[in-house]
């Protein structure tokens, strides 16, 4: 795991055993390969034609962190959208170069036919190689390795392989803030912003250590409700695995395997960033705690919190959009469908493994346009 080399040998052992992918993965590594030296290259001559870029500091970002399914992919790109700062497209993270996108941006819809997107359900997730997209996926591109690659690919290993992705057991957090940074001043530069708006659920392990790497980021915390998010994650990362590998039709002994331990990794991704929370190891004063139900039963109130604390003025044109959008989040009714017996889960299961997170984050909360009511009659009463 030290090494790409050793990595890319036993993504192919998972797609030769499991999966019976015998020829297309060895093309695929040499494009690999190949796609790596040949951004090396771009990315060197990125200093020459883009001045800016060694002016440019990527030291303020607002980073959306929290489970998959929690809605950071909606908030990262209303964010982006708004004017708070700049998302990275799918695209930008594929191909980091500046120059080199400049010359590929023509043949975009080409290469969106080869695109691992291709492999979503527009229903659970809808995105695109010129979609804002987590940051995470820029690690996978450039050194197959992350979470990603252990749910997709190494978890299938006969040996669970999850402590080596256990930043406690191997931690890769300075590799990867380096290379976050060089995606994100290059970001900046393309989009001539001055934040930058990521997304990044593998923060949820190592927080203290992000913090202290880059200390005047502010963390978004999204927190919703268990029940809804690990099925909904559980769904979306097989959904993927069975349009690309045909996953419902491997042996019910190999997918109960998987199923069991994408479970615990969910399960430890909340565990973690609790533990750091009570711990005092994470820094509050920076993080402000962004609940699902509040963002979609009262995205008013959200809006102005957060802007006050990301220090973003809430114009009158933010505002007429911030209740434009609030409306329509609350008649939204996802078209992601799942059962949790599919995934061998039932509520109660859920509900005691995830009890520690409902009583720090998810206390019974009541809707300020449902409170108002009753506090009026009580005056008038």
């Amino acid at each position: 795991m030290n090494n790409i080399l050793s990595r890319m040998a036993r993504i192919y052992g998972v797609l030769r055993r499991p999966h019976r992918v015998y020829v297309v993965p060895l093309f695929l590594a040499v494009l690999f390969g190949l796609l790596r030296t040949v951004v090396a290259f771009w990315m060197a001559l990125d200093h020459l034609f883009f001045p800016r870029l060694k002016r440019t500091r990527a030291n303020r970002p607002i980073v959306l962190v929290g489970n998959p399914r929690t809605g950071t992919t909606f908030l990262q790109r209303f964010l982006s959208d708004e004017g708070f700062g700049s998302g990275m497209e799918l695209f930008l993270m594929l191909y980091p170069s500046l120059v080199l996108q400049r010359i590929l941006r023509p043949v975009l819809p080409l290469l969106e036919k080869l695109s691992p997107a291709k492999f979503h359900s527009t229903a659970a997730h809808e995105t695109s190689l010129g979609s804002v997209e987590t940051d995470d996926v820029g690690m996978l591109f450039r050194y197959l390795d992350g979470f990603f690659l252990y749910g997709f690919f190494l978890s299938f290993e006969q040996e669970d392989p999850y402590p080596l992705f256990d930043p406690r057991v191997r931690d890769t957090s300075a590799r990867d803030f380096a290379w976050l940074d060089k995606l994100w001043r290059r970001s900046l530069v393309l989009h001539k912003a001055d934040r930058n708006v990521a997304k990044l659920f593998s923060l949820a392990v190592r927080l203290p250590q992000f913090q202290q790497r880059f200390p005047e980021a502010q963390i978004l915390y999204m927190a919703r409700d268990p029940l809804a998010v690990i099925p909904s994650s559980m769904s979306l990362v097989t959904g993927v695995l069975d349009r690309a590998f045909g996953f419902w039709s491997q042996p019910e002994a190999i997918r109960k395997r998987w199923l069991e331990r994408m479970y615990r990794a969910f399960i430890m991704l909340l565990e973690r960033f609790h533990e750091e929370w009570q711990s005092g190891a994470i820094d509050r004063s920076r993080v402000f705690i962004v609940r699902y139900d509040r963002m979609m039963l009262d995205f008013e109130t959200v809006m102005q919190e957060m802007c006050a604390f990301l220090g973003h003025e809430m114009t009158p044109k933010l505002r007429a959009t911030v209740q434009k959008r609030a409306d329509k989040q609350r008649k939204y009714e996802s078209e992601h469908k799942y059962d949790l017996e599919q995934f061998g889960l039932n509520e109660q299961q859920i509900r005691d493994d995830c009890k520690f997170f409902y009583d720090a984050f998810l206390p019974p909360w009541q809707p300020e346009s449902a409170a108002r009511p009753a506090v009026a009659a009580a005056a008038a009463g």
